[in-house]
């Protein structure tokens, strides 16, 4: 049967033609674009997933960007913080020059403490200027922010970082568990020193951390008369002493595992006496029971006690504890917490303090939360601050201060210099830390992160051109196929005119 009106094969051959025309274009598109997902139509479930994959990665990138930024925001403190190190070393120097009092005329000693000056004024001035952008880093800006601080219970604190949620604040509150405790050793001397032999002496040697002293005593020395003695020395010796009773006290200078006392004596002349331990809870106690009593003999040999470190728990955490400091270390809260005398020596429950805000807030992770975001506290550095409420600030080597080089007191010039260089040690370290362990690590696992959702994307979004370059072969002969039968299709209906003659 032959029609002319509706060319059946010629629609047939139309709709396959067109077909193989959009698979072509198809293919051209993916191989130009290099996606396979170029439009919700190519894969609904595809799109989807890829988008978000391609979120996530923007997120990453930021990430780590931010996290590459706050390692060259760190750096830039940490070597400020370098240079006033040395800067406190040369003081240090200068303090020691200057305590060769016989070899230094007034003079000198005025040029050195003119020198000191410049200095502190030189430290001042990086606290002051040093920065990041418009941020200044150690002016005390980026320190943590508090509020309702226990001043009977906390003398001072350091807030190495806290997780803080937004517009939130920590309470650290502190269970006492052990109290500190000096080293401590009661001698009983029975009133003044009272020899039966008036040519012999009492002789005994104060041990403590810091080193030995011996001292000797003739009969009729009072017990204030041996406590000033042993005193005049406890720099030496790291060891105190004070009136008690019948006899002295004999206490290290510092609270703590490393404050010891020992007392031996080595000579008592007939004096009459003991050594006591004293109480295991109250040091000011002194012990009767037998087992801790130590009768007076020439070379007795040493008798000595070790302090006891302050223990307790900070925020749940089981604290460290050094002397009468106590902190912990943990991702949510590092701290430290010099405990008051009242505070240390007693146990139970101190609400310390709050941390209200502040610190140097840094983003280290794709989303925006409280487990992403670091707070790193930045204390001011400055003169003025460096140092402590017990020794002093290295603002009193200041001309006119307490302890300037001129007529200052250079031993507790030494020790404020010595606590202001291991604080600035001390952050410089745990600045140090964070570029490393906290910075770099993340750096390091987002960089993974991104890697593996890159990979993810990729096989869901990414053109196959192996796949896609057979497509373009196979669309293409087929296109030529579906054209040639067109033409043939179209060319049958002239058939008809043979029948019209």
């Amino acid at each position: 049967m032959s029609h002319i009106n509706t060319n059946v094969n010629s629609l047939i051959a139309q709709r396959v033609l067109g077909q193989h025309n959009a698979d072509l274009s198809n293919t051209l598109e993916r191989l130009s674009t290099g996606l396979k997902i170029n439009r919700g139509a190519d894969g609904v479930s595809g799109l989807i997933a890829s988008e978000q994959l391609r979120a996530d990665k923007a997120m990453i990138a930021a990430g780590i960007g931010n996290a590459e930024r706050a390692d060259l925001m760190v750096g830039t403190a940490e070597a400020a913080l370098g240079e006033i190190s040395d800067l406190l070393i040369e003081v240090q120097g200068l303090v020691a020059e200057v305590a060769n009092t016989s070899g230094m005329t007034t003079e000198e000693k005025e040029a050195n403490q003119l020198q000191v000056d410049q200095i502190l004024s030189a430290i001042d001035n990086i606290a002051q200027t040093t920065s990041f952008g418009a941020t200044k880093l150690l002016n005390g800006s980026l320190d943590f922010t508090v509020s309702a601080k226990d001043a009977t219970n906390v003398s001072d604190f350091r807030i190495n970082s806290a997780k803080i949620a937004e517009n939130g604040s920590v309470a650290v509150d502190v269970i006492v568990t052990a109290s500190a405790q000096h080293a401590a050793l009661f001698l009983s001397t029975n009133g003044a020193l009272n020899l039966t032999d008036s040519s012999s002496k009492f002789t005994f040697e104060v041990a403590g951390s810091k080193g030995v002293r011996e001292f000797s005593f003739s009969s009729g020395t009072t017990l204030a008369d041996i406590v000033s003695t042993v005193n005049n020395f406890k720099s030496v010796t790291g060891v105190s002493a004070i009136t008690q009773g019948t006899g002295i006290m004999l206490k290290s200078s510092d609270f703590g595992g490393e404050g010891t006392a020992s007392l031996n004596v080595t000579s008592v002349g007939g004096q009459a006496g003991a050594i006591h331990q004293v109480s295991s809870i109250d040091e000011d106690v002194v012990s009767t029971t037998a087992a801790d009593i130590t009768a007076l003999a020439a070379n007795m040999g040493s008798v000595s006690d070790t302090g006891q470190d302050v223990a307790g728990v900070i925020n749940g955490n089981t604290a460290t504890g050094k002397g009468r400091t106590i902190s912990i270390v943990s991702e949510a809260l590092d701290i430290e917490l010099d405990l008051a005398t009242a505070g240390a020596t007693a146990t139970g429950n101190i609400n310390a303090l709050t941390i209200s805000g502040g610190g140097a807030k840094f983003n280290l992770g794709p989303s925006v939360d409280v487990g992403n975001q670091v707070r790193l506290g930045m204390r001011n550095v400055e003169a003025r601050k460096l140092g402590d409420s017990a020794d002093g600030f290295l603002s009193t080597l200041r001309g006119g201060q307490a302890n300037n080089l001129v007529d200052g007191s250079l031993e507790d010039a030494q020790t404020v210099i010595g606590n202001a260089i291991n604080q600035v040690g001390s952050t410089r370290g745990r600045l140090g830390a964070f570029q490393s362990y906290t910075v770099q690590s993340r750096i390091n696992s987002l960089n993974v992160q991104l890697e593996n959702t890159s990979a993810a994307e990729s096989a869901i979004r990414d053109t196959d051109f192996a796949e896609e370059t057979a497509n373009l072969t196979r669309s293409q002969i087929l296109v030529q196929a579906a054209t040639s039968a067109l033409a043939i299709a179209n060319a049958r209906p002239q058939s008809v005119l043979q029948l019209l003659g």
